[in-house]
């Protein structure tokens, strides 16, 4: 065991407890494929015969996403990632340079995946995307019953599953999600209200789920009027462009996505409460294929599907970038990761729950 994860079990976590880290936002991607975060846009995908890229947009596409290096295809695709995160904080799930990351449950899609990053295990009876509530807490609903966060934990969702994932029956969370706002929103700003009147204009692009661009002007609005003290936002744009094979959309939503996740951190620099004194956390609920023939799906019959990535930044997290030849990190890890930077224990409420990454809670 690490001398600072022991450290961390032997005193409860209260490791941590000093920590400069006040508050927490929590970034989900639903679906993006480690290898676009990593190597950028791949040409041999753009060029793939009906793989989503009209004919005669190809050569558009090229010149948007290509360039001659891995480094600055990706930081075409995803700016803020490589030109802050990477400077500032760390990266882990690049293969390529022996750092792997992957989910722990067995069925490699949406609710397992969300399940176990937010629970901090896999749980083997959680096995569809049916809107179940969940039977398990998520740490999201742990910390706000913890002294200091009650009413300060709050979430922004496009995904319509996501109330029974966090069960907001049980947990009585403020969580917006695709025009539906939690009833204790409703008071607190007319925002939410008028939000929701333009996505009845607009059509959706799913059945049970809309675009990320409502998600992200909610979670602003959220930032203005709850001031959470830790914030879920979880965009899905990559995942439904990527299950219809539209390869040029799904970069497009990359980009769009990276930028969304860009103006919520300088909105909380911007104010006292979070200058300072925030860490983001972004990761993905699962990968997806990774070939030409089956890059569009994710299950456990489709290889890729388990692997996943984590970006970290903030007043607790050494600036050591991109992480190459690390041992494993599971997606399980990501909730008591969220704890530890609070300077909470998580794992110590149950025993399933996976430890901290370890790594991202030292300067040194």
């Amino acid at each position: 065991m690490k001398p600072l994860l022991l450290l961390f079990v032997l005193l409860g976590g209260s490791a941590f407890a000093q920590n400069a880290t006040r508050n927490v936002l929590v970034v989900t991607l639903d679906g993006l494929r480690w290898q676009e975060v990593f190597r950028g846009a791949d040409e041999a995908y753009i060029d793939l015969a009906g793989g989503g890229v009209p004919e005669n947009q190809i050569k558009a596409t090229r010149e948007t996403w290509l360039a001659p290096t891995v480094e600055e295809r990706r930081r075409k695709l995803m700016p803020f990632l490589w030109g802050e995160i990477a400077a500032r904080g760390q990266i882990f799930g690049n293969r390529d340079r022996g750092s792997p990351m992957q989910v722990a449950n067995s069925e490699w899609f949406s609710y397992p995946g969300y399940n176990e990053l937010l629970c901090g295990f896999a749980d083997p009876l959680v096995t569809s995307n049916l809107p179940i509530p969940n039977r398990n807490v998520t740490v999201l609903e742990w910390l706000n019953g913890r002294p200091g966060f009650a009413g300060r934990v709050a979430g922004c969702t496009t995904w319509q599953i996501f109330p029974a994932i966090v069960n907001v029956g049980r947990s009585r969370l403020p969580l917006w999600v695709s025009g539906s706002a939690h009833a204790a929103l409703a008071p607190k700003s007319p925002v939410f209200a008028e939000i929701a009147r333009w996505m009845e204009d607009i059509p959706t692009k799913a059945n049970d789920e809309h675009y990320d661009g409502f998600g992200f002007r909610a979670a602003l609005e959220m930032i203005a009027v709850v001031r959470p003290r830790v914030l879920y936002v979880a965009l899905g744009e990559p995942d439904t462009n990527a299950h219809a094979r539209r390869y040029g959309a799904y970069l497009d939503s990359i980009r769009r996505c990276d930028r969304f996740v860009r103006e919520l951190w300088e909105r909380l620099q911007a104010l006292e409460q979070y200058r300072g004194s925030t860490t983001l956390l972004i990761t993905v609920d699962h990968g997806r294929g990774r070939t030409p023939q089956d890059w569009k799906d994710h299950n456990k019959k489709t290889p890729g599907s388990n692997e996943t990535w984590l970006a970290v930044l903030g007043p607790d997290t050494a600036p050591r970038g991109e992480r190459t030849d690390t041992p494993p990190v599971i997606s399980a890890q990501v909730a008591a990761t969220v704890a530890a930077l609070l300077g909470e224990n998580f794992p110590a409420t149950d025993a399933r729950i996976a430890a901290p990454v370890v790594d991202v809670l030292s300067r040194r």
